[in-house]
């Protein structure tokens, strides 16, 4: 996947160029990812929560990469695909993902995608990784951005979203 990166970084430039729409906040310039996005393949197979800048403790990956929801999901069905999903990768499993430290065990599930993966979801929620986190631990630069007609945001291990901002992190 060698045109992956072009791919996304094209996508992360395009969403730029649109603006957040965010009730008059202005959100930071963003730049396009040095590396791949997260497939999310083994990661998501564990949910756990870290201690993320101000956020405190949210949920992130078996890899400590920070997961998103995206308010315009519904029904535990993804919303997110096409130019979306390159900026907005669906965190990924190959089975029913497991709770890991701080999670609450009977949170996690898994939902169909239209393309027919599978996508891990967290109190009904499709959750997503953000990729101009890449795939350092502990980014969690999509906290309350508001991309694709919906807000994103970080999770509390209760399944519910983290309002404050996240500074970049």
């Amino acid at each position: 996947m060698t045109g992956a990166p072009a791919v996304v970084a094209a996508a992360v430039l395009a969403v730029a160029g649109c603006g957040g729409g965010g009730g008059g906040k202005s959100s930071p310039t963003r730049t396009a990812p040095t590396s791949a996005p997260p497939s999310g393949a083994a990661s998501g197979d564990t949910i756990k929560t870290a201690t993320v800048g101000n956020l405190g403790q949210i949920l992130v990956d078996g890899q400590g990469r920070t997961v998103y929801l995206f308010e315009k999901d519904k029904g535990g069905t993804s919303s997110c695909t096409g130019s979306c999903a390159a900026v907005w990768p669906p965190v990924t499993a190959s089975a029913k993902p497991k709770a890991g430290t701080g999670a609450d065990a009977a949170k996690p599930g898994t939902t169909k995608r239209p393309d027919g993966s599978t996508q891990v979801t967290y109190s009904g929620h499709p959750v997503y990784y953000y990729a101009p986190d890449g795939t350092t631990p502990g980014s969690a630069k999509g906290q309350a951005l508001n991309q694709f007609g919906a807000a994103w945001y970080v999770l509390s291990a209760s399944g519910d979203k983290v309002q404050s901002t996240g500074g970049g992190y």
